[in-house]
């Protein structure tokens, strides 16, 4: 798919799952399994899928997966696989590599989402996954990222993203901002403070790359809400907006959690929003 001067690809990083419950909330379960069948551990698919925006000059990774880092412990828990995926994999399918990336959006610093930043090298000493990269994040979910809650803390590794700011390498935005022309970044709160999408447009074209305010395909509907988000009536605020945008104005969503389902758009009747289209970007192109 070509959205003004980018060129986007799908770049999958990995596969893991976590507790079907805990993404659907209060949702029953005989509702959210005819989208997201559990296994046994009650546990659902899912992938860390990022987006990669090339114009040529600029090579823009979005988010960075969970990376490499995590204790055997962690990894068995959510059956982290890369066994099928890898972010250098799906960059060398396109005869790229770290070093070629320009910038790096990170929606927030949840370990799925920016543990790829970082790396550890044979020395067991930390290190920038990506060497010649600006790091872009929200000022207050950077805040919100070295205090965390007692409820959200688990899901924060400093090691994931304090070496950015210690490299000098990170950039903050504060509020929905202007990356460029084509790049707009729209901050939510229901699940984090200040979690950021991204809207690629050129006024004919848009994506939208929803993060974790719309993971899976399963959480069109507007009630679908995950039990992890700190503020769900937030949320559910966030949700009606952007998917009255989405509808409307035919606007591509790309999920970044759903190893199915990576592009979709959306309609509205009766019963509430729904997909009206599943695609690929390849599909698009």
């Amino acid at each position: 798919m070509q959205i003004g001067d980018y060129r986007l690809y799908s770049i999958q990083t990995g596969l893991f799952k976590l507790d079907g419950g805990a993404m659907f909330g209060v949702v029953p379960k005989n509702l959210w399994q005819r989208t997201n069948p559990a296994d046994e551990q009650n546990r659902i698919e899912m992938c860390t899928r990022a987006l990669l925006l090339d114009s040529g000059k600029r090579k823009i990774l979005t988010d960075t997966g969970i990376g490499y880092k995590l204790s055997d412990k962690i990894n068995k828990i959510y059956d982290v696989d890369f066994s099928e995926y890898t972010l250098e994999k799906s960059l060398a399918s396109l005869n790229l590599k770290r070093e070629d990336i320009t910038d790096v959006i990170l929606t927030h610093l949840h370990f799925d989402h920016t543990g790829g930043s970082t790396y550890y090298d044979e020395e067991k000493n930390l290190k920038l996954s990506f060497p010649n990269a600006v790091y872009h994040v929200q000022k207050k979910q950077y805040e919100w990222a070295l205090n965390p809650t007692d409820r959200d803390k688990a899901s924060f590794f400093p090691e994931n993203y304090k070496p950015l700011e210690e490299n000098k390498v990170l950039n903050f935005f504060e509020g929905e901002s202007e990356f460029d022309k084509n790049i707009t970044l729209l901050p939510v709160n229901g699940h984090t403070s200040n979690m950021q999408m991204i809207k690629v447009s050129d006024g004919e074209n848009t994506l939208l790359y929803t993060a974790d305010l719309i993971p899976t395909a399963g959480h069109i509907p507007a009630p679908f809400i995950m039990g992890y988000d700190l503020f769900p009536l937030t949320t559910l605020d966030e949700k009606k907006k952007y998917l009255k945008d989405i509808a409307e104005n035919n606007w591509t969503v790309f999920f970044e959690h759903d190893p199915h389902n990576e592009c979709a758009t959306v309609d509205l009747n009766e019963k509430g929003y729904f997909i009206k289209d599943r695609f690929t970007l390849t599909d698009r192109a």
